[in-house]
């Protein structure tokens, strides 16, 4: 069970749309297809269902959860294991995701709680999360302070000015300063030290699978916001005690089959068609297809990106343009292994690293994940899970697995001496990406049809929310903007302040 007790009392509600409570008031129940069951289609089907509409996903694969699903696999001697793309984090801030998860587990007692987050870099220098004060800017203060890599002296050669947006984050605001800049150009300007660059901000911005030479200095901006100058939620985070489809999917699926919603799973969508009625055509391979009154694509962007150019009649012509233009992030490789011998009881269960090129984190998830403590004590090993982000597209899997388990070694040198029972390797470029001057050319989830929304975490939404929050918050706005049109009720959603939090720092930063 996860929870502290503290809540950020700045969070911000921002109110649901008003209208009957039940979709069954109306004179006829609307019915919506969801394509896509990741976290922004699960969302939106939870929004429309609790409101009483019919709902119908359509799911590629085989599981739930989209890019954070989970399935099993049979190792070579045959034993069946847990397998997922990797490590997520969920953090305190998510506050509309944790939302989604509470329907099926109102404790979120299938969470876990990882109270620190270690950063360690090229030279052995080490950072922590743990122990700092929660009230902005004193984290912040108190990290630099303590921080190996940040220098007291270092405080008087920061360009203030430079620096003023970072401490007076307002959304969407932000995104008209510093959009059109690159997250590397705007911490240079900073002048913030060139280690503590590499060690924190470096850690942040591979987080949304790019170089900073390649992210917005808005999205860096932002993401600073929400994780730390904006929220006194601080960087604690749970982690999902099983594997993510018995911890998450399969309870909020069997939650949602008892609101009435339909799942299609292995399931791929064509294409949705409409002649500008208020009704909708989805086809479905394989399957007749279905009818809808409303759909929302919540596909990653090469799906929507296919759909849209397979429905000719679907929205005008900027909007199409927006939609073809999304682009995806570098490629990441995810390497898991199992090992006949335990790593040191003192090493995290996450080590978030820099300057270690190409290692970008390190997972011990017998340290917290069910399935993979009984396989480690049943065979007296662990199970170790390896990321590297922003990868050049031409890089080999193999060739980035033997290196990041060079890099294993050396942070984790008893390793050295362990058999790797068994590997698997996800090689993946399927995550949006957030480059500078994409945010006003990106599309939000209204469309220029009112039955059509979109969802997904590459998808505009003007508030302060990232990766898997924007991907839950854009579900549930879609669902919202939904019932409003049909005049039922919506919920509310929540999220960090939209403005920096001190009266001061904002009139310095203007």
């Amino acid at each position: 069970m996860t929870g502290n007790g503290h809540r950020d009392a700045r969070r911000v509600k921002h109110p649901a749309p008003q209208g009957v409570p039940d979709a069954g008031r109306l004179a006829a129940r609307p019915h919506a297809v969801v394509v896509g069951a990741g976290i922004a289609g699960l969302a939106a089907a939870t929004g429309l269902a609790e409101r009483g509409v019919t709902v119908d996903v359509v799911e590629c694969r085989d599981y739930l959860g989209g890019r954070v699903g989970g399935w099993s696999e049979r190792l070579p001697d045959g034993t069946r294991v847990a397998m997922n793309r990797g490590f997520h984090a969920f953090f305190r801030q998510y506050y509309n995701l944790r939302a989604v998860l509470r329907r099926s587990d109102p404790g979120l007692r299938r969470l876990r709680t990882l109270d620190d987050y270690p950063l360690v870099d090229g030279q052995g220098r080490r950072d922590t999360f743990r122990g700092l004060p929660r009230t902005p800017p004193w984290n912040a203060l108190a990290f630099a302070l303590r921080s190996p890599t940040f220098r007291l002296r270092d405080l008087g050669s920061l360009n203030a000015r430079a620096a003023a947006p970072l401490a007076a984050v307002s959304v969407p605001e932000i995104y008209q300063r510093l959009d059109e800049v690159d997250a590397e150009t705007f911490l240079r300007r900073i002048n913030f030290p060139e280690a503590a660059r590499h060690l924190a901000f470096e850690v942040f911005s591979r987080s949304f699978f790019a170089e900073p030479t390649r992210l917005s200095a808005a999205e860096l901006a932002a993401m600073f916001h929400i994780y730390f100058l904006g929220s006194s939620e601080g960087l604690i985070f749970d982690v999902a005690a099983a594997n993510f489809d018995v911890a998450l999917w399969e309870p909020l699926r069997g939650y949602l089959t008892r609101h009435g919603v339909r799942f299609h799973t292995g399931v791929s969508v064509g294409s949705v068609h409409t002649d500008g009625s208020k009704s909708f055509r989805v086809t479905t391979q394989p399957g007749p297809g279905i009818d809808a009154d409303a759909v929302v694509l919540a596909a990653d962007v090469a799906g929507l990106q296919r759909i849209v150019a397979a429905s000719p009649g679907l929205g005008d012509d900027p909007w199409r343009a927006a939609v073809l233009g999304l682009r995806t992030a570098a490629p990441f490789v995810v390497q898991r292994l199992w090992l006949n011998r335990p790593v040191a009881a003192d090493r995290p269960a996450f080590l978030g690293t820099g300057g270690l090129e190409p290692l970008d984190n390190v997972s011990v998830l017998d340290r917290y994940e069910q399935e993979a403590a009984g396989w480690a004590r049943q065979h007296g090993g662990s199970v170790v899970e390896l990321h590297s982000y922003a990868l050049p597209v031409t890089t080999a899997a193999d060739e980035v697995g033997a290196r990041l388990l060079g890099r294993l070694h050396s942070l984790y040198p008893e390793t050295r001496v362990a058999n790797v029972v068994a590997e698997r390797v996800l090689h993946r470029d399927d995550c949006p990406h957030f480059g500078p001057g994409d945010h006003a050319r990106r599309p939000g989830v209204a469309t220029p049809h009112p039955g059509l929304m979109l969802a997904g975490d590459g998808i505009r939404i003007d508030l302060p929310v990232a990766l898997m929050e924007r991907a839950a918050t854009t579900g549930w706005a879609a669902a919202n903007r939904l019932l409003q049109h049909w005049g039922v009720a919506g919920h509310p959603l929540h999220t960090v302040p939209t403005q920096g939090r001190s009266a001061l720092l904002r009139r310095l930063a203007t």
